[in-house]
Formats: structure tokens, C-alpha cells, sequence
């Protein structure tokens, strides 16, 4: 029986990233995927995450953690450690040196996001809009030209591709034809990690 409980979002790009580490740990069995709505005062993840935001993972004893990196790594020590964050520290500090660069694609994504859907047309701001779109134009042009690892999926490598494909989703058009060499990375990726295509965000 499942024993945590897990509140996200399908449209999340940081929900997605934890579910693909439970995905690949093994550990599906043991998580239920709850829907929070992040914009609604009465959903209970204010109380269970100060910050009101997601992914936010209930334990069994009530304990709650958050967010994606925590989650990530509880995830891994569950499964027995070094998995998707690994233990030599050379490779650990660049996954978590790239899982960096994932994440604030999609935090990036998701501020622009919001200045677009939720702030008052007449207050829009196009030079916060276009100071996220640098952050986000400068990390591809780093993985473009740096392509994360193929030999293995670690935390990075899903936090990059979960940033990839909210990009598509929220943003259609953006990024690929500008970088076809990471275009073909996460095709690759596609293919080859368990859970991807199920976990596409809607």
C-alpha cells in the first residue's frame, strides 16, 4: 500500500521531474500523485508547504518535504543512494550542477508564465519578461554546446528534459530550431527513460 503521498500538478515540470525519479527508483508502489492547485487559498498545500508550492511529498509520519531537489534526493536515498544523484563527488556536483541549470529553465518558464497568464494586461512587463527569456536563452546555448550524458540518467538529465519539454509546452516554437543538437538529445532521452512520454505535461 502506498505509504506517501505526493501533491503536484500535470502541468508542473518540477512534479513531473520527482515522479520520474520515483518512476525510475521503483518506487511507484509506495507514492499516491494527489492534485494541489497552487492559486487556490483553500487547497491544503498552504498548510503543508509555507511557500504554497509544488511538488510538496507527505510522508507516512506526517512529515512534509519539499521541493523538487529535496524530494529527488529522499527519493534516492530510498532506493539506496547514488542512483540518480550519484556518490563520487566529480559526478555528483555536475548532476548537481546541471540539475541547476534544469531548474531555472523551468523557473525561468514558469515566472514567464505567469506574467503572461496572471498579471493584469496593463501591468505586463516586457523587461521582466525578456530578463527571464535571457536566463533561459543562455542555458540552451550552455547545453547545445554541452550535451548532458547519454551513458546514464541522473537527476540533471531529467531536470533538463522536464525544462525542455515545458518549454514546448507552454512556449510551442521557442527553442528547437535554434538547437538541433539538443532537439535530438531529447528525443533520445524520450526513448530511452522510463515514464517520459506517460508523465508529458497537460
Amino acid at each position: 500500500m502506498p505509504n506517501m503521498i505526493l501533491r503536484s500538478s500535470p502541468a508542473s515540470p518540477f512534479g513531473r521531474k520527482v515522479k520520474l525519479a520515483m518512476i525510475l527508483l521503483g518506487l511507484t508502489d509506495q507514492v499516491t500523485v494527489e492534485f494541489a492547485d497552487t492559486r487556490n487559498p483553500e487547497d491544503s498545500l498552504r498548510s503543508q508547504n509555507p511557500l504554497g508550492k509544488i511538488p510538496a511529498l507527505i510522508l507516512a509520519d506526517g512529515t512534509i518535504l519539499f521541493d523538487s531537489r529535496v524530494i529527488s534526493e529522499y527519493f534516492d536515498h530510498l532506493a539506496g543512494g547514488g542512483k540518480i544523484i550519484p556518490a563520487d563527488p566529480d559526478r555528483r556536483f555536475k548532476a548537481l550542477t546541471l540539475q541547476a541549470i534544469g531548474d531555472g529553465i523551468m523557473d525561468a518558464g514558469i515566472l514567464r508564465r505567469y506574467e503572461a497568464a496572471v498579471r493584469e494586461p496593463e501591468f505586463f512587463s516586457r523587461t521582466w519578461d525578456d530578463h527571464q527569456q535571457g536566463k533561459i536563452d543562455r542555458a540552451l546555448a550552455v547545453l547545445d554546446a554541452n550535451l548532458p550524458s547519454e551513458d546514464r540518467i541522473e537527476v540533471g538529465e531529467i531536470s533538463v528534459a522536464c525544462a525542455l519539454e515545458y518549454l514546448d509546452f507552454r512556449f510551442p516554437g521557442l527553442w528547437r530550431d535554434r538547437h538541433p543538437k539538443l532537439t535530438a538529445w531529447l528525443d533520445r532521452f524520450e526513448a530511452r527513460c522510463p515514464g517520459f512520454s506517460d508523465t508529458k505535461p497537460k
